[in-house]
C-alpha cells in the first residue's frame, strides 16, 4: 500500500514538473524564425537547419541575422551561433 501510494504521488510530482517546464508557441501572421526565437529567450529549443542537423540548447540572444545558443545538448561547454536563414524549424516542448 505504501508502494502504491509513493508511485503515485512520484507520477504526481513528474507531471507537475514536466508542466513547469513545457512552454507555449503561438505565432500570428507577422512572425518570423527571429520572433518566435525571440519569444523563447532563455529557453530550452531544438533547432532544424537547412543542412538536416539539429541543435538543441538555450536562447541566448537573437540578432536580425544570428541566433546566439547556449549549453547546448549533448556538448554543455559548448555555444554556437547559427544564422538565421539557414533555420528551417525551431521545435520548442509544448507538453
Amino acid at each position: 500500500m505504501i508502494r502504491q501510494i509513493s508511485i503515485l504521488f512520484l507520477t504526481l510530482v513528474l507531471n507537475s514538473v514536466s508542466c513547469v517546464f513545457a512552454q507555449s508557441l503561438e505565432i500570428t501572421n507577422n512572425d518570423s524564425i527571429e520572433s518566435v526565437l525571440t519569444a523563447h529567450m532563455g529557453k530550452r529549443v531544438t533547432i532544424k537547419l537547412d543542412s538536416g542537423q539539429e541543435l538543441s540548447g538555450i536562447v541566448k540572444q537573437v540578432t536580425d541575422d544570428l541566433t546566439h545558443i547556449s549549453e547546448l545538448t549533448g556538448m554543455e561547454f559548448y555555444d554556437a551561433v547559427i544564422v538565421n536563414d539557414e533555420i528551417l524549424a525551431v521545435v520548442v516542448r509544448a507538453k
